[in-house]
């Protein structure tokens, strides 16, 4: 799978991000030097742990026949320290639905082990810039 961003006109910074079929604007903060016509880079990093915790927990939930009906996953920034190699992401999970507190906790627990999540953490990723064919 290839994902492609292309710069959206001659002037400013927003791009736009190709992900098979669908589109997305991305944009550097005013403070970054962009007019925040959409979200930046790390705002995409954030949320991809976000959307994984959802999806884990939803398609989880519906396989174990656990009662969820809503799901919302906020997740904090701290980039404080970035530039000493700490970035700090703290999610929190808002479920609603006919759930005990033992479903609550599994789910929870679920939450942490999404894929994204251990991408991020446990993963050595290794990145390779060229130019392109």
């Amino acid at each position: 799978m290839s994902i492609s961003i292309r710069r959206d006109g001659t002037t400013g910074t927003r791009h736009i991000l190709k992900i098979r079929n669908h589109e997305i604007p991305v944009d550097a903060s005013p403070a970054g030097g962009g007019s925040d016509a959409g979200p930046e880079p790390h705002d995409l990093y954030d949320a991809s742990l976000a959307a994984c915790k959802a999806l884990t927990v939803l398609i989880y939930a519906r396989r174990k026949g656990i009662p969820v009906e809503d799901i919302e996953v906020v997740v904090d920034r701290d980039d404080s320290e970035e530039r000493k190699g700490i970035y700090r992401l703290k999610s929190g999970l808002r479920l609603t639905g006919d759930l005990t507190e033992a479903q609550r906790d599994e789910l929870l627990r679920v939450a942490g082990k999404c894929p994204v999540h251990k991408l991020m953490t446990e993963v050595k990723t290794e990145i390779e810039t060229g130019w392109a064919d």
